[in-house]
């Protein structure tokens, strides 16, 4: 007997109208004042990243310690799913799709300009130097390593449990009941959901901007478009309606094949960089950079810097990523609980954790030392633009290589893949988010999936305006603030509800917990995809 589909969800209009007038109303400021919402902007920012710099290195280091003791402890067994469930998707496919949900094109874009700023200027020590060389490599694998994917699979490992091993719908709210008990259905759960929102939107906004204008000047590098505001409405407008028409088709099969032809792309770049450029200096810096990276790992966890106090390195670094990992934390995790039934929490926490993470140090190691190695042989001007024009560094460093007019093209097809799957998986979680929930099967509808892919360019589009890259990132580190503290309550709640499960299941997880969630039918082979 075929399962009916799941009934299109309400719009819950309390979420929905709360978080578009916020998001519109700043996005219209933006706009139309642009000075003075950028100098707001700054100001706030000064404030936060002063006062709660502490606080997000603190935050960090906790998600860490929490995800690795629920990875490590019994609660590891605890399977996401009844006990004869098994992986809906095979190990290729799910960490292709691991790799394309937590990266945007973002990854282009700070692989190779975040190893050169870092060199030129690292936050403590003497810039240009050996030392600072190692430095720059560590502190990029840093900002894109363990520490954000601890917050996805803390926000991914809790909805998985919750919708597969208790049958709830994949909602924020859905988290929050054993800690506010029937308030998450109301006022509170209205809190966390819009700010979830809030956070997703910004997040997805910061990754989107940094796309259009590096995906911009890789145009002008191979066909001579202009840079300029009118270029990135034209990027932004095909976006949004590659966006809505991917997320409105419901083809499950979409991100899946996205995912796997991402991954394929992207090696076929690293290799061309690896073969034709140099290739004894990048591998043994993979070698070293990674043993750099583990030794100095424990150190940068919880260094805020007391006695140096960069502030505005650690504003525009640190704190900025971790208020983006953070922002992103509600969108990536429920993706990757859709994508990780069957699985146990162990294998989800350590291939969440792990195996992401090898890709990210591949691309990073390959392209950061290549750039390095360009810096190093004394291209100043190179350097210049990977600090003052970063959007332009990665297409520059490809435009030095042989045939780099094919090689061009395969980055450009990368990014924008990258791009699009950003878009339209943010505007599916977005629909769910603002609606109300009730089944671990629904979706948000396709009418607001249409009005969250428009909203979400607007604002790209208005951020842009009031001062490119640099003010998404100003208004994410703002936004990360009330979020972290939705991070906080998830963990509280997702440790009460593994508790509970192991001191009803001792031993290997079986019983009530199965019995909670055989009512429903395991989905087919590819709904675990956000389409």
């Amino acid at each position: 007997m075929t399962e009916p589909q799941p009934v299109v969800p309400r719009v819950n209009w309390t979420v929905l109208i709360a978080s578009a007038v916020l998001i519109l109303g700043l996005a219209l400021w933006a706009i139309v004042a642009p000075h003075q919402a950028g100098a707001a902007l700054g100001a706030v920012v000064a404030w936060v990243a002063s006062r709660f710099g502490w606080y997000y290195i603190l935050t960090a280091a906790v998600v860490v310690a929490f995800v690795a003791y629920v990875g490590l402890s019994r609660m590891g067994t605890v399977k996401l799913g009844p006990e004869r469930s098994t992986p809906t998707f095979g190990l290729f496919t799910w960490t292709a799709m691991l790799f394309a949900a937590g990266i945007g094109i973002d990854l282009m874009f700070f692989s190779v300009a975040e190893p050169v700023a870092q060199y030129l200027s690292p936050p403590t020590g003497e810039g240009m130097s050996t030392e600072a060389a190692r430095q720059a490599i560590v502190w990029t694998l840093f900002h894109y390593g363990p520490v954000g994917w601890a917050m996805y699979a803390v926000m991914g490992g809790a909805f998985a449990f919750f919708a597969y091993r208790r049958g709830q719908p994949l909602s924020i709210r859905a988290l929050m009941r054993p800690v506010f008990g029937r308030r998450a259905d109301g006022w509170a759960g209205n809190t966390i959901d819009t700010i979830a929102v809030l956070g997703t939107v910004f997040g997805i906004a910061t990754s989107l901007g940094i796309g259009v204008v590096q995906l911009a000047y890789g145009l002008h590098l191979l066909v001579g478009i202009p840079e300029n505001i009118a270029t990135y409405i034209w990027l932004i407008t095909l976006s949004v309606a590659m966006a809505t028409a991917s997320t409105v088709s419901g083809v499950e099969r979409g991100i899946r094949r996205l995912s796997e032809a991402n991954m394929l792309v992207v090696f076929l770049m690293l290799g061309w960089v690896v073969v034709f450029g140099e290739t004894r200096r990048i591998l043994e810096g993979f070698v070293m950079n990674i043993g750099d990276f583990v030794s100095r790992f424990p150190s940068l966890l919880m260094d805020t810097h007391a006695w140096d106090r960069p502030d505005d390195w650690s504003q525009a670094w640190t704190l900025f990523f971790w208020a983006w990992w953070i922002a992103w934390a509600p969108f990536v995790g429920l993706f990757l609980a859709r994508i990780s039934r069957g699985r146990t929490l162990r294998q989800f926490i350590v291939g969440v954790m792990a195996i992401p993470f090898l890709y990210i140090a591949l691309f990073v190691v390959v392209l950061g030392n290549s750039a390095l190695e360009v810096v190093i042989g004394g291209d100043a001007a190179f350097g210049e633009t990977a600090v003052v024009q970063p959007e332009r560094a990665f297409f520059d460093l490809l435009a030095q290589f042989p045939g780099a007019g094919i090689l061009l093209v395969v980055a450009l097809v990368a990014g924008l893949l990258l791009y699009v799957t950003s878009a339209d998986s943010g505007a599916l979680v977005l629909a769910s988010l603002s609606s109300k929930i009730e089944h671990s099967q629904q979706d948000g509808g396709k009418v607001l999936r249409v009005f969250w892919s428009i909203v979400t360019g607007l604002l790209t589009l208005g951020m842009l305006i009031v001062g490119g890259i640099s003010a998404l990132q100003q208004a994410t580190l703002i936004i990360g603030v009330p979020f972290s503290v939705v991070l906080y309550l998830v963990m509280v709640s997702f440790f009460r509800a593994l508790r509970r499960e192991m001191g009803a299941t001792p031993g290997p997880v079986h019983g009530p917990a199965q019995t909670e969630v055989s009512t429903f039918t395991a989905p087919a082979q590819e709904s675990g995809v956000p389409r």
